[in-house]
């Protein structure tokens, strides 16, 4: 019965929210029965007409002052830690989630699978393997929406911004924007098509393979000029980029930080932030010289270095 009265929680991280929206309720309802109880109760006892003393008590227990207040202390950081934690694996994805890149733009979404299939306002994927997408923006703030996943992660301009999730049943599920984009805003809507791992290989296969974002971003990183400084052979020093994702880099004023996309993120927009020990500050700025999908298609190829590291 308790069931009926949630939507379909088709992904694992849907029954989580659930579960915990249901406790939150559970828990409120039964502190408004115990204060609506004592309101009516006292209501009743000490109406006009009884006989029932109404002076206060000579003394008083703080005994009872710290067993309510601890109680409802430790209530509530039970129930903040448990948000808390929800909250921390929903922006934690697993190494082995399949990455697909949603860049949100006036009105549509675009989707880009690892090798290289492309979608407009749909998306499809494996049943229970968890998923992960980035989220990037050509205009406007978007927000990605899927109520039956109870999923929302907004894409913000010149940010890169994550979310994963665990399809566990196979369906067609409503994705929306869930931020105000401009004039035709309702209608930037689209669908999730979970599938079984056989039918969305052989959906797979059966799309034409486009340009994947690794090797655009190594198309990019020539282009560019990146090569001449960060693979050694060029007049200037520079870091070199094989291995770096995920491992500690020390910088000139002391500290120590890891090189995830947010680094290497930060790194291509804003090189003078973070100086790597040992190196001057010779990068120039690619800041508003690349496009969100650009700036996430060279950090997916440096990010793919990792993998040919000794």
């Amino acid at each position: 019965m308790i069931q009926n009265l949630f939507p379909d929680a088709p992904s694992q991280h849907a029954r989580e929210v659930d579960f915990l929206f249901a406790s939150l309720v559970a828990f409120a309802g039964l502190l408004t029965l115990i204060m609506g109880f004592l309101i009516i109760r006292y209501l009743i006892r000490f109406r006009v007409g009884t006989t029932h003393s109404r002076s206060g008590r000579e003394s008083h227990d703080f005994r009872l002052d710290l067993i309510w207040t601890g109680t409802a202390v430790v209530i509530a950081l039970v129930l903040f830690g448990w948000s808390a934690r929800l909250y921390i694996d929903r922006n934690r994805p697993p190494p082995d989630a399949l990455q697909i890149t949603a860049i949100g733009k006036q009105w549509m979404w675009k989707m880009q699978h690892p090798d290289g299939q492309r979608e407009i306002n749909s998306l499809h994927i494996p049943v229970d393997r968890p998923i992960e997408i980035e989220l990037a923006s050509e205009d406007v703030i978007h927000s990605f929406y899927v109520p039956s996943f109870r999923i929302k992660q907004d894409a913000v301009p010149g940010r890169a911004t994550r979310m994963w999730f665990t399809p566990t049943r196979t369906g067609t599920y409503s994705l929306f924007c869930a931020e105000y984009c401009g004039l035709e805003h309702s209608g930037m809507r689209g669908e999730i098509v979970v599938m079984e791992p056989q039918e969305y290989a052989a959906w797979l296969d059966a799309q034409p393979q486009g340009e994947t974002l690794i090797r655009r971003g190594e198309r990019l990183f020539t282009a560019l000029g990146c090569s001449g400084c960060h693979e050694g052979d060029g007049p200037i020093e520079a870091p070199n980029l094989s291995g770096l994702f995920m491992r500690p880099v020390g910088l000139s004023d002391g500290r120590v930080v890891i090189a995830d996309r947010d680094y290497i993120r930060d790194s291509i927009l804003r090189p003078e932030r973070d100086i790597v020990a040992g190196f001057r500050p010779v990068m120039p700025s690619y800041g508003g010289l690349l496009d969100d999908p650009e700036t996430m298609a060279l950090v997916a190829y440096i990010e793919s270095l990792a993998e040919d590291a000794p």
